[in-house]
């Protein structure tokens, strides 16, 4: 049974989201602060998604998300009242896969947890990809090294290799790339790209235990150095 944790800080919402998954199958359990949040961490099995309001009492959901994100490798959904564009970008770059604005139906909820739930359930098969080569699924969001360990990624991580696997060979520039992970008429923050590109790189080398092929060229961007192929 899959375990939804649900962090949220008004008491109503709160039961409503808890009573919801529960009748739908799910293992659900719901806490109201950053702290609660910690300590079912410490204590428990990580669960598979967690549902995270942003504007938490005792801190931001945004740190938190940070936090779930170098703890375990679950599923992160926000669901919050902030639905300006650079909040969105901000929650997808501290590590969220789905980004709901509140009110969100319950019904668009359910969708976004079981999308995320097969999406999980389905990683990147190890051994499949050619000797030396990377595959990147855009459909299950995983990057596949070339020994065959998967590294689940983020809806940031992987529009960033997308662009970079799109022009293999080709350096990418970094105000090309930084306008790439945002959404459409945002500016181009190569600060947000720096935390993606050194967040990614830290991720595929514990994961792959191996140096990640995202090299700089000088004066011309970004470059993915090693054979690699997206997967149809």
């Amino acid at each position: 049974m899959n375990r939804i944790l649900v962090v949220e800080d008004e008491p109503a919402l709160r039961q409503d989201l808890v009573e919801y998954l529960s009748l739908l199958g799910y293992a659900s359990k719901g806490v109201a602060s950053c702290r609660e949040l910690i300590e079912v961490l410490d204590a428990e099995a990580a669960p598979d998604v967690v549902i995270l309001d942003v504007g938490l009492s005792d801190g931001s959901g945004f740190d938190m998300a940070r936090d779930i994100r170098g703890r375990c490798d679950c599923g992160v959904i926000m669901l919050t009242a902030l639905g300006e564009r650079e909040d969105r970008i901000t929650g997808f770059d501290s590590g969220a896969d789905l980004y709901l604005v509140k009110p969100a139906s319950l019904q668009e909820i359910r969708a976004g947890v079981q999308s995320l739930l097969r999406r999980l359930s389905n990683p990147a098969k190890p051994g499949l990809n050619e000797a030396g080569t990377w595959c990147l699924n855009t459909v299950d969001w995983h990057l596949a090294a070339p020994g065959g360990k998967a590294i689940k990624l983020t809806a940031t991580e992987l529009s960033f290799l997308t662009a970079l696997f799109e022009r293999v060979g080709q350096p990418c520039s970094r105000d090309w790339l930084a306008q790439a992970i945002v959404r459409p008429q945002a500016a181009a923050d190569f600060r947000n790209l720096d935390t993606v590109v050194n967040r990614l790189r830290r991720k595929i080398r514990q994961a792959a235990e191996t140096d990640p092929p995202i090299k700089m060229i000088y004066g011309q961007g970004y470059i993915f150095s090693a054979p690699c192929r997206i997967e149809p």
